[in-house]
């Protein structure tokens, strides 16, 4: 069974009542117990059943779980439910496998942001974690996480983290690809985001008067700049990236549906790993298609490109001329060979 959180909602709910030797709790009292209290959490609860009350004892009693013995007891045509041991608990019992593995989980996302300055914390935090739950820290582990700690920039990360959050105005001097020279902006920072092993910082540029974006593996210098921080009251960042893939959103882009045929070996890929969220399959002619709705931009194409032939683009026609020509410019960069 998942151990969400709604899950361990629930066993502290059961653990209660089981251990309630003032009252006697049937099935019916249980899923009542339960969705009463998971609606004072969230109104929009629509509850539980009594199917998965009998799943969640199963998993309470389960090694998996707390190896709770829990009896029901007749009474009259009904039966109600205890603990065996009026003083059990799931609370006096130690982590079980699923928790711990939660715990290692937490761990190593935390230990992402170990060296980077003003999270020194960590390298003392871990080893007291491990230590006071017992945790073997050299634990073969059973998931990963795609991170790369030797990116450039990352040490950028706590204090544009800080500069958000406390509403400092910054002077950031950057280096672009294109050029030999240093470009400085003085910046008002809104969000930070991941994409593609990269971090990017998003906020509102003084001398563009408009956000745009910094690759933080471009930054060579950040100052602290005494001004008045021009608030955010237009970007929800939680919809900002609805209709682009990646980071960059052009000034007078627009939505338009592309519609892509992928190679028969590319396909159940594609479909197992939607390309973007407006992704779907159009059958035609015997062929099928994928279309997504999105704005087109750089990180677009370079996804397009990276599946080589295996994808040729249909629809719309600017695109297909774009992705043509950038992969003729990618032939011409081979010599010819000769016979």
């Amino acid at each position: 069974m998942a151990v969400n959180k709604n899950a361990l909602i629930r066993y502290k709910i059961l653990d209660r009542c089981f251990s309630n030797p003032g009252k006697r709790y049937f099935i019916e009292d249980l899923v009542e117990e339960c969705n009463k209290q998971l609606m004072e959490i969230d109104p929009n609860s629509k509850g539980i059943q009594k199917r998965q009350l009998f799943e969640d004892i199963k998993y309470m009693e389960s090694a998996e779980g707390w190896s709770a013995e829990i009896e029901k007891v007749a009474f009259g045509k009904k039966k109600y439910y205890r603990y065996a041991d009026k003083n059990f608990s799931i609370n006096n019992q130690p982590l079980n496998a699923a928790e711990i593995e939660q715990l290692h989980s937490a761990m190593d996302i935390i230990s992402r942001f170990k060296g980077m300055p003003q999270f020194e914390w960590i390298n003392e935090f871990t080893p007291k974690l491990e230590q006071a739950f017992t945790l073997d820290a050299h634990v073969m582990p059973i998931i990963s996480f795609d991170n790369n700690e030797y990116l450039k920039g990352v040490e950028y990360i706590s204090e544009l983290f800080h500069a958000v959050l406390y509403k400092k105005v910054l002077h950031i001097t950057y280096q672009p690809f294109t050029s030999g020279t240093p470009r400085y902006f003085v910046i008002h920072p809104y969000y930070l985001k991941q994409y593609n092993n990269r971090w990017f910082l998003f906020g509102h540029n003084e001398q563009m008067e408009k956000l745009t974006n910094l690759a933080l593996d471009r930054i060579t210098l950040i100052e602290e700049q005494n001004s008045i921080y021009h608030e955010n009251d237009e970007y929800d960042f939680n919809e900002y990236f609805e209709d682009i893939i990646g980071v960059t959103k052009p000034d007078d882009g627009v939505v338009e549906k592309v519609i892509l045929k992928f190679s028969e070996l590319s396909l159940p890929y594609i479909l197992s790993k939607p390309l973007h969220g407006s992704q779907k399959s159009i059958r035609t002619e015997g062929e099928q298609l994928i279309s997504i709705e999105v704005m087109i931009n750089y990180e677009l194409e370079s996804l397009l490109l990276s599946f080589g032939d295996r994808v040729s683009v249909s629809e719309p026609q600017h695109l297909q001329d774009k992705i043509k020509m950038r992969l003729q410019t990618a032939i011409e960069q081979y010599p010819t060979i000769k016979d």
